[in-house]
């Protein structure tokens, strides 16, 4: 596309290069680059993108950057207002009532700027905004002395702001020194790739996407962009603020820059200049990006839309604990009162009040809910402010609440285990989240007088319950008692079949490395369950690492004596198959619905 562009515009012979300074006269004028850059940092270009040029007035919203760095934002507001001046930028006016210069953009408020630069002297302060500007840029830039001396030894009308600015006070220092610097700032040299780096690090809130290094903190980068919009393009910024929509700013060099906030940087080079000092192709390659790419501020791809992505309820989908038949009883007559809500996309006000909206409409149904913030990026004050509240609110109401938040991006970076405490517990992952739920439920509804049933004797085990007594005796005779000590590893991935094994007491979790580089829970089993099946029936080795997740107790069958069964007992064997089979069924059943709740990152 910018190739396009390039090429639709390449032929436009309109304007002139700026002749008031002789060296800017002398510049070919037919040059002609065209920079894309994203906020992570990758540039497209097309045409003369490495031709050094002078940055003239583009210096400008990086000067006033450093001195709002410097003074900060009421120290230079009592010397340079934001207002637009409708004036061009040479004009030699002030404000009526206080004397300021209108904006910073225009060369009054420029000049003010370079005047409350910080350092020991005045070579020092230039010093100080090249490696500004370097920041930005991304590598050192340089000044071109041919060029500082023509713009010194012909710009009397910037020399008459300066004693203007002196006279009435707005400037405390040499107006000769402040308009030096202004020369001298004018006057770095920069290529088009390397004001689309400057630009992407404005979109990218002050931090130059490719060096990783922060140029200007977030709240001044704000600053500088909304100045940028009304003021940057002098004149002529409303025009460019209806047919374009950017923060922007261009130069009697030829160049232009503008800013699209959290995606790209733009910047075009071409001398030839319109009426307004701006560059003719640069507003024309400017305004078709913004036509053919959507970027105008004021464009609305669709209305607000609420943060959250996925919500359901822990009937719907379980965590990875198997639970007893007898409370997957409960969970699946009660689990609609504890619900999951995940959030995603960036928590502003609209989303974020969406969703407390949402969250808030089913608070007195509710005994437990989960909010998952893991697909969240950025997180307002106001979009916290406004969880934290509803946090507060759901606990007095009743419901108990948890965060899915491993990053802290709310700031609870403790997780509390007092269930009325406000704030809540704070999970790593989802799943054992939803495990704290069913908990919840389990507690408040399992019918009265019965608790979980977290130990049995081996012949009350469902894979020998039922059978006729002396065939469950004869089974029972080939099983041996083991424990596991919590945490032991009963069996790793790759290892070979050790034995069909019955819990009769605690809980085992098989586990698989995610691609995150974190150890997953594929499922915990407890007492009643049985592992170890699938290697026994096909004399293949473990694929996933079996851990004891509590201190255990379980009955293990060695793999010689599940073999023998086929010669000596088939009858007594093939009803233990089956009995593995609906174990296997049970269990293929509970994972699916698992799965079901991320169904959609398929």
């Amino acid at each position: 596309m910018l190739d396009e562009v390039y090429a639709a515009l390449r032929e436009d012979c309109a304007g002139a290069p700026a002749d008031y300074i002789p060296e800017l006269a002398a510049v070919p004028p037919d040059s002609f680059g065209l920079c894309l850059a994203t906020a992570d940092g990758l540039v497209y270009e097309v045409g003369d993108t490495t031709t050094g040029f002078t940055i003239q007035s583009i210096s400008k919203p990086f000067t006033y950057a450093l001195a709002l760095a410097d003074r900060g934002l009421d120290g230079v507001a009592a010397h340079i207002d934001v207002e637009p001046s409708g004036e061009p930028f040479n004009e030699i006016s002030l404000e009526p009532d206080t004397q300021r210069p209108s904006n910073p953009m225009i060369n009054s408020g420029a000049i003010t700027a370079a005047s409350l630069i910080a350092g020991r002297d005045a070579a020092d302060k230039f010093e100080r905004v090249r490696r500004c500007y370097s920041r930005f840029a991304g590598r050192e830039l340089t000044m071109d002395e041919a060029v500082y001396t023509s713009e010194a030894r012909t710009g009397f009308r910037n020399r008459a702001i300066g004693y203007m600015l002196r006279s009435v006070g707005i400037i405390d220092v040499d107006p000769d020194d402040a308009v030096d610097r202004y020369f001298r700032q004018c006057s770095i040299e920069v290529t088009c790739t390397d004001l689309a780096v400057m630009a992407a690090t404005l979109a990218d809130n002050g931090v130059n996407p490719r060096t990783k290094e922060r140029a200007l903190s977030a709240a001044l980068t704000e600053r500088v962009l909304s100045v940028m919009t009304t003021c940057g393009m002098y004149n002529a910024a409303g025009d460019w603020v209806t047919t374009v929509g950017l923060p922007a700013k261009s130069g009697v060099g030829g160049g232009i820059i503008a800013v699209l906030p959290g995606q790209l940087g733009i910047s075009v080079y071409s001398p030839r200049l319109d009426a307004h000092g701006n560059s003719v192709r640069g507003v024309a390659a400017c305004r078709e990006l913004s036509r053919r790419l959507e970027l105008h501020f004021c464009h609305v791809t669709r209305s607000a839309r609420t943060a959250i992505r996925a919500e359901y309820t822990v009937a719907q989908v379980p965590s990875r604990l198997r639970r007893s038949p007898a409370d997957a009883e409960v969970l699946a007559a009660h689990g609609e009162r504890a619900r999951v809500y995940e959030l995603h996309g960036d928590l502003l006000f609209a989303g974020a009040e969406r969703a407390v909206r949402a969250i808030e409409g089913n608070v007195g149904a509710l005994d437990a809910l989960v909010i998952d913030l893991r697909r969240v990026g950025e997180v307002s004050a106001v979009a916290r402010e406004m969880l934290d509240a509803l946090q507060a609110e759901l606990v007095r109401r009743g419901s108990r609440v948890a965060l899915v938040d491993p990053e802290a991006k709310l700031g609870h970076e403790v997780s509390s285990l007092d269930p009325d405490d406000p704030r809540g517990r704070v999970f790593i992952d989802r799943d054992t989240a939803t495990e704290w739920c069913e908990d919840i439920v389990l507690a408040r509804h399992r019918p009265p007088g019965t608790n979980a049933r977290t130990s049995i004797e081996l012949a009350d085990h469902p894979l020998l319950r039922g059978l006729d007594p002396a065939d469950r005796d004869r089974l029972a005779a080939d099983f041996q008692t083991r424990t596991f000590a919590r945490g032991e590893v009963i069996a790793d991935r790759g290892d070979p079949r050790c034995g069909l094994f019955l819990i009769l007491d605690g809980r085992v979790r098989v586990t698989f490395p995610g691609t995150d580089g974190r150890v997953h829970r594929l499922v915990t089993l407890s007492a009643g369950m049985t592992f170890g099946e699938i290697p026994m029936l096909l004399g293949e080795p473990f694929v996933n690492e079996i851990v004891a997740e509590t201190p255990l107790r379980v009955a293990v069958m060695r793999p010689e004596v599940f073999d023998e069964l086929t010669q000596g007992h088939p009858q007594l064997k093939l009803a233990l198959l089956q009995r593995l089979a609906a174990g296997a069924y049970a269990q293929m059943d509970a994972a699916v619905r698992t799965i079901s709740g991320s169904a959609g990152n398929y």
